[in-house]
Parts: structure tokens; C-alpha cells; sequence
């Protein structure tokens, strides 16, 4: 059960990622700030989700 668990929430978080660095990407947000957004959601997983969700760039 417990790989089951782990497999969808590691598909969960992929997903996430994918969908926080399309927004980055597409925001209006200058060029150095999206770097910044993505290497830190990069370096950071679950962390720099949270704080883009939160401080990122809208819009």
C-alpha cells in the first residue's frame, strides 16, 4: 500500500511541478525572477512549491 501511496503522491508532485513552471514560464514576471522561481522549485521541491504558490508571480 505504502508504494502504491508514495507513486501517486510522487505523480501528484510531478504534476504540480509541471503546471508551477508552465505558469512561471507564461507569467509576465521578468526573466531573471522566472529563473529564480524555477531553479528554486527545482532545488527545493515541496518548499519552493509552497512559497510560489504563495509569494509567485500572478498573472
Amino acid at each position: 500500500m505504502s508504494i502504491e501511496v508514495g507513486g501517486l503522491l510522487g505523480l501528484l508532485h510531478l504534476i504540480l511541478t509541471i503546471y508551477a513552471m508552465v505558469k512561471i514560464v507564461q507569467s509576465g514576471a521578468g526573466t531573471g525572477s522566472k529563473v529564480i522561481w524555477i531553479v528554486l522549485i527545482l532545488l527545493l521541491p515541496v518548499l519552493g512549491l509552497i512559497l510560489w504558490l504563495l509569494f509567485g508571480p500572478k498573472g
